[in-house]
């Protein structure tokens, strides 16, 4: 897969991150993307997905897919005009072993469908997922700051470049 963009930026802190998601969030082509999250245990992926839900509208608990695999949510679109629903999906597959989990959980169909689809550990599903439009790498550094990276493979992942 070709890198169409990237850019590197740095979170002092997590209000930082937090920020970032909340423009993320207005970004009209955010609504049928695929972004995926890489980093080390720790780095922050869980944390910007719960910004970036919350800057979208999700008031409900935010928590980690990380046994589940996937946790749906649904929002009203942000810049739809009128008003619609945004189908979201936040993937960690930590604990994907089996690609059979793919097929049996229905994965292949949320895939398919309108909607966003976030995903943590995308590594632990490689041969089964499609081509993400970003992926987003979050390195840890000292106390709250961290490091990204934002790789676009699409052309919609080039308009979601911060």
């Amino acid at each position: 897969m070709s890198i169409l963009g990237s850019r590197d930026l740095t979170w002092p802190s997590e209000a930082d991150c937090a920020a970032c998601a909340g423009t993320l969030a207005k970004r009209d082509a955010l609504d049928n993307a695929f972004v995926e999250l890489r980093g080390p245990l720790g780095a922050g992926k869980t944390t910007f997905v719960r910004h970036l839900l919350r800057a979208l509208g999700v008031t409900g608990r935010v928590k980690s897919p990380s046994y589940a695999v996937v946790e749906p949510y649904e929002v009203a679109h942000p810049t739809a005009s009128p008003q619609r629903a945004l189908n979201v999906w936040h993937f960690d597959f930590y604990r994907f072993k089996d690609p059979r989990e793919w097929e049996d959980a229905g994965f292949r169909d949320i895939f398919a469908a309108m909607g966003l689809k976030l995903a943590e550990w995308p590594e632990k599903a490689q041969g089964v997922l499609p081509p993400a439009d970003l992926s987003i790498t979050i390195e840890p550094l000292d106390d709250d700051a961290r490091k990204l990276r934002f790789t676009a493979f699409t052309k919609r992942g080039l308009e979601l470049l911060p």
